[in-house]
């Protein structure tokens, strides 16, 4: 049980290292109806998924013309030097279609993992511009 605790941890911080490294000025900009990559998410211990069902993000800070979503896919979490895909996903941030001025605020997501261990969560936050 402990190794699941440490590579969970140890998983964590190679998350959240890799959404920083996603946006490095830590700045999303997006166009209207357009939809972006942030991240790729997992939950391993010994390079196998702890996930017991489909996560899920919630917008805790944020203008109402941007969304975020979770794609579900199979992902390698290479950081672990894992050899092959785990269950996992990809966070997604969607503007919408009908942004008429240019929008700057700060968006707050939280990620939750459903694992065998039990919930976890995760919390995102960064600047966004929408422009029409």
């Amino acid at each position: 049980m402990k190794s699941h605790w440490k590579f969970s941890v140890f998983g964590l911080a190679s998350l959240i290292s890799g959404c920083i490294a996603a946006h490095a000025a830590e700045t999303v900009a997006l166009k209207s109806g357009e939809t972006v990559e942030l991240s790729n998410l997992w939950w391993v211990a010994n390079c196998r998924s702890l996930l017991s069902g489909p996560m899920r993000v919630e917008i805790l800070e944020g203008p109402p013309e941007i969304t975020a979503s979770i794609r579900e896919q199979n992902i390698v979490p290479h950081i672990l030097n894992c050899p092959k895909p785990v269950k996992g996903g990809v966070l997604l941030l969607s503007a919408a279609k009908d942004v008429k001025s240019k929008i700057e605020a700060k968006v707050v997501l939280r990620v939750k993992y459903p694992t065998v261990d039990g919930d976890k969560q995760k919390s995102f936050d960064f600047d966004a511009v929408v422009v029409p």
